[in-house]
């Protein structure tokens, strides 16, 4: 009860901050959690053997797998949802609540499999006691990390970028204080179990935004859920990747290598542009009212990647070569050579992220067969570029080339997609004014 004039309590949650707060914060985000990832696998390189980190950074493979199938799976189709705060708040708890369940049934199979490898191997320490961590601290990692999409359903990057930037300041002392050739299962473990109290604060922002909401597991596991799709696209994405890591492997030279991988690492902030596009951009492009409003920003946006895109690999290019083999050591040289090749690939990708972005929002199964077909492209174009070329100039062209066709693709679905509304909407009788 109140009394008469005082206004009754409200639990509703804070104002939706201003668009251009939210894609700041959600840029942010990113490149906290893109630093992470760095700052884990440099430390751990700095403290383990040469076998050790070898067996660390094979299960840290394992979990980004296994995170970009949640990602895909969950992430990518909790971020599409509409309504009001009562159902984006069902639909976060559920994409948590799955996520949990889903992790700690991956993470006991996990756990499992590397107790019996390390009994039938004779040591802990090796790749059994690594595997055997990460499945204990599973449900950890991937839960914390998989509170981003949620937040950005509520349209509050911000919390994430609380949570995000928590776990980076926790995880980083905590493998520093580690002694030397510390065995890969105890950086694994200290590497999950730092990212606790970024969890509890990921949980505690959430919880106002979700309280009273139910949580619907069964829509996950239902025929057509939007998530399967996803996991589709990420499947194929992550085999084409791997088929072209193993292309090169099998008819390049390790040089060739090495110079894709550095030339990659040195447009590593526009990693961080296309990764905030993919988890931020379908919520807040879907607040946009109609297709064609829709279309016009997402390809003003496209634009401004591609110009940043073809700057980054001017100023990449104008780099001295002392500056350049402070970042890149000995493969400076090989890698840019590659630079003009690189730029331009990242250019038109910048131009291929908005539009499957904007596919996502109006037309979320349009994705699958563009992302299919041309990964796969890509890496028989990579390929082709080096055998034609025989050298690692030929397959960074063949990349910009594949990437290049993706964008193109994607842009014409898109085109159609707006054809096909116009005669929808011609197609409504006037209303008489007089």
């Amino acid at each position: 009860m109140t009394a008469p004039g005082e206004k009754p309590p409200t639990s509703d949650p804070p104002r939706v901050p201003r668009g251009s707060t939210a894609a700041f914060a959600s840029v942010l985000d990113q490149a906290a959690s893109s630093l992470t990832n760095i700052a884990v696998l440099v430390i751990a390189a700095r403290v383990s053997t040469a076998y050790g980190f070898a067996t660390f950074s094979m299960v840290y493979l394992t979990f980004t797998v296994l995170l970009g199938l949640n990602m895909a799976y969950v992430g990518q189709a909790v971020v599409l949802t509409r309504g009001d705060t009562a159902v984006t708040g069902a639909a976060c708890r559920s994409a948590v609540f799955f996520t949990a369940l889903a992790a700690t049934a991956v993470g006991a199979l996990l756990a499992a499999v590397g107790a019996v490898t390390a009994v039938v191997t004779g040591g802990w320490t090796g790749p059994g006691g690594a595997f055997l961590a990460l499945g204990l601290v599973l449900p950890l990692v991937l839960v914390q990390d998989g509170l981003r999409y949620a937040f950005s359903t509520l349209r509050r990057p911000g919390l994430a970028l609380a949570a995000d930037s928590l776990r980076l300041v926790c995880v980083v002392p905590a493998l520093l204080l580690q002694p030397r050739h510390a065995a890969p299962g105890l950086l694994v473990a200290v590497w999950g179990l730092s990212a606790v109290p970024a969890l509890l604060l990921g949980l505690r922002l959430l919880w106002p935004h979700v309280r009273g909401a139910r949580a619907d597991l069964l829509s996950y596991v239902r025929r057509g859920h939007l998530g399967q799709r996803f996991a589709v696209e990420f499947a194929a994405g992550n085999a084409s990747s791997q088929l072209a890591v193993l292309g090169l492997g099998l008819f390049a030279a390790p040089l060739a290598v090495g110079a894709l991988r550095g030339a990659t690492t040195l447009f590593g902030p526009l990693n961080v542009l296309f990764n905030s596009v993919n988890a931020f951009g379908p919520p807040l492009l879907g607040r946009l009212r109609g297709r064609r409003a829709t279309v016009r920003a997402a390809a003003v946006l496209g634009l401004v990647l591609c110009a940043v895109g073809l700057a980054w690999g001017l100023v990449l290019y104008a780099l001295p070569d002392g500056v350049g083999r402070q970042l890149l050591g000995a493969t400076w040289q090989s890698a840019s050579a590659l630079l003009p090749a690189s730029g331009a690939q990242y250019a038109v990708m910048g131009l291929g992220t908005c539009a499957l972005v904007t596919l996502r929002v109006l037309s979320p199964r349009a994705t699958l067969s563009v992302q299919v077909v041309f990964s796969l492209l890509s890496v028989v174009l990579m390929l082709g570029g080096y055998l034609l070329s025989g050298s690692a100039l030929g397959a960074a062209w063949g990349l910009a080339a594949g990437s290049a066709l993706k964008a193109m693709a994607a842009w014409a679905r898109v085109a159609r997609l707006r054809a096909e509304e116009r005669p929808t909407a011609a197609t409504v009788p006037a209303v008489p004014t007089g």
